[in-house]
């Protein structure tokens, strides 16, 4: 009986003792708890994973509305944009055509205005001369008829 024999009936007794207190169906309730709680991490996981997906896919969905959106916005202000500037240029031509109808009335208004004292100044002239020309070429009496003559006309026309 040497040392290697009793080392071979610990070794026995040492496996025997754990048979008994059952230590390898407590390991193996371990490993299976062990294991069990690594598929339920793996579930969560996968859980997680979906969830955050969907978010994902949500959160995709609501920036490509917000740039549809913002893109619809933009096309709005720019044909208002247009629709007003098409206005203003409107605005700005009838402003344009109705001063110039103005000044052109306001020209013709100052050729007629200066034709009339054209006319006005030639009538006063002849008017002048002629009486010059008669009062030098006729005698007093012949100037008293045309005076009177005159002035019948005058009274004619007045009343």
């Amino acid at each position: 009986m040497d040392a290697t024999f009793w080392a071979l009936i610990g070794l026995v007794l040492f496996l025997g003792l754990m048979v008994y207190i059952k230590v390898p169906g407590v390991m193996a309730k371990s490993l299976d708890k062990r294991a069990d709680n690594i598929r339920a991490e793996l579930n969560e996981a996968k859980r997680l994973r979906e969830e955050a997906q969907a978010l994902l896919a949500e959160y995709q969905k609501k920036r490509k509305e917000a740039e549809a959106e913002a893109a619809a916005l933009l096309a709005a202000a720019e044909r208002e944009a247009a629709l007003l500037t098409e206005e203003a240029r409107q605005k700005t031509e009838e402003f344009v055509a109705r001063r110039n109808a103005l000044s052109e009335q306001k020209i013709k208004q100052a050729e007629a205005d200066a034709i009339t004292a054209v006319k006005s100044a030639a009538i006063d002239i002849a008017v002048e001369a002629a009486g010059k020309v008669i009062a030098s070429k006729t005698d007093k009496t012949t100037q008293t008829a045309l005076f009177k003559d005159a002035v019948a006309k005058v009274q004619s026309r007045l009343n």
